[in-house]
């Protein structure tokens, strides 16, 4: 199939750009909403930012984080089919261990993504694979590199940006971010601004409540991949939430 779209044999489904799995009508529950998924380089790192939808009213808060640490030094998140995800945290972890026991040294962030985006597209070659249901951003960070962000497709396709977003809400997310001045910005500061564009593109009639989860990789985390408690998160929502209300004022 064209037109932005894979297939495989046995028509088991097709694979979106936005990481859509579009799976047959017996198998519908595996077909989730996707979350908006924000990530950007400043001055001091890389900050990621995730809304977690939240699929029952009974799920215990901070159950089933999207973020995941690959190394210490380096952490993805994703949206799409999260078994799918899963493989792929596997495999990135097999990565950095495999390169920093041959090595010595932790791998570099255009490796470990060169590795993952081809294990990706192999996926999409076989008759015998599907490709995965996930689009996915990678914040690393090493001496030599600094800090990096990278983002890959479902295809296999891999490219670094300075700031980008994946997910049902990119297309406006991606808008506001062209608006930051990044390479000024702080980590803490462009945290603020990443959970206000995630509370900003959040329809609030059609779309289900959620929580945000933020991590932070660079020279801020002493060259770490660092996930922000539940209360550096709330107060990074109260004050965007408060800066939309007086927008709105305005």
């Amino acid at each position: 199939t064209l037109a932005g779209k894979w297939s495989w044999a046995g028509t088991s489904g097709v694979c979106t750009h936005d990481a859509h799995l579009l799976l047959p009508s017996p198998l519908p529950s595996l077909d989730p909403p996707l979350r908006t998924v924000i990530g950007a380089q400043c001055k001091d790192g890389v900050v990621i930012v995730v809304e977690k939808p939240l699929i029952s009213k009974m799920l215990v808060a901070g159950t089933n984080g999207k973020l995941s640490s690959i190394d210490r030094h380096s952490g993805i998140a994703m949206t799409g089919l999260m078994p799918d995800g899963r493989q792929i945290i596997n495999r990135a972890a097999y990565e950095a261990q495999q390169f920093k026991s041959f090595y010595g040294s932790p791998i570099p962030g255009k490796t470990l993504m060169d590795r993952l985006a081809g294990y990706v597209h192999v996926h999409t070659l076989y008759w015998h694979l599907r490709p995965f249901g996930v689009s996915f951003l990678q914040a690393t960070y090493t001496e030599e590199e600094g800090a990096t962000l990278y983002c890959c497709e479902p295809s296999g396709i891999s490219n670094r940006y300075f700031g980008t977003a994946i997910g049902k809400g990119k297309m406006g997310a991606k808008t506001e971010l062209e608006k930051l001045k990044l390479e000024e910005m702080t980590c803490e500061e462009l945290s603020k601004q990443l959970v206000k564009i995630i509370h900003y593109i959040h329809d609030e009639v059609k779309d289900k409540e959620f929580e945000v989860e933020i991590s932070w990789t660079g020279a801020v985390a002493n060259g770490k991949h660092k996930t922000l408690s539940a209360e550096q998160v709330h107060g990074y929502e109260m004050w965007a939430k408060d800066q939309l209300e007086a927008e709105m004022d305005d």
